[in-house]
């Protein structure tokens, strides 16, 4: 079975779904059911946790079937960040975090710096560590080495729907990758999930292309399928492309 694994845990699905941005709970339900994702982000901001009594939707999904994966949406500073996954960590959530921490409010850009900081921080407080990026290979490489459980370069800017704009830098971090690379965020259709697989990355996190899709339960649907063929045809193995053209049938001992 093709699974992979994100610090101790262990996954079958590739696509993890966002849960924001959704019209209602009961479309947000029916779209995470049928992206058969296993883990599921969401920004601690969404929720009040120091009133646990207050609804909210996490109450109306069955948690035993998902990883939860917080994350640090909304922070500008690596402080910022920090504060926010200790309080994730202290409602006992989840010992994964997602770190974002923002450079810029209008390409909502991650600030470079700040984003290795606390991601090095959180790494030494014992955090399992997923950080979200842009796609500079040599960040990416920084992130290793500070110890992050995963590398989540962005396709193009969040929300944005532009799918890969830089193929090449992509390439680059998957060869320098030693944890997982999952692509995040920019998504549009379910094309680009499966040329992120296709590249070899290990998985797609995404949820604006989801939520506010005409139909989100097809379009949930629709990424599952491409995740899983663009994995399938990575590890199927591709042709060369060539100038020329190649005959499909042989033509040596056939009667003339």
């Amino acid at each position: 079975m093709d699974t992979w694994k994100i610090g101790p845990y262990e996954f079958r699905s590739r696509l993890l779904l966002g849960t924001g941005k959704f019209a209602d709970l009961q479309t947000q339900g029916k779209a995470v059911d049928v992206s058969q994702a296993e883990i599921l982000t969401f920004a601690i901001r969404r929720l009040n946790l120091e009133n646990p009594h207050e609804p909210n939707f996490l109450e109306k999904l069955d948690l035993k079937k998902y990883t939860l994966l917080p994350n640090t949406a909304g922070a500008y500073t690596a402080e910022e960040a920090v504060r926010i996954a200790r309080l994730a960590k202290a409602s006992g959530l989840c010992d994964m975090i997602k770190v974002e921490v923002i450079g810029d409010p209008k390409t909502l850009l991650p600030d470079p710096i700040g984003t290795l900081e606390a991601s090095r921080i959180l790494v030494e407080e014992g955090f399992i560590v997923l950080t979200y990026t842009n796609d500079d290979p040599i960040l990416a490489r920084r992130l290793q080495e500070v110890g992050v459980h995963a590398v989540m370069p962005g396709a193009s800017p969040i929300g944005s729907g532009q799918g890969i704009v830089n193929e090449n830098n992509l390439r680059f971090i998957l060869e320098d990758a030693k944890v997982p690379v999952i692509v995040d965020a920019g998504i549009g259709a379910p094309a680009d999930c499966a040329k992120a697989m296709e590249l070899g990355a290990d998985g797609v996190l995404l949820n604006t292309a989801v939520s506010l899709a005409d139909n989100p339960v097809l379009m949930a649907e629709a990424m599952r399928l491409g995740v899983e063929a663009g994995r399938k045809g990575y590890l199927a193995g591709r042709i060369a492309k060539k100038r020329y053209a190649s005959a499909s049938s042989p033509v040596e001992g056939m009667i003339e």
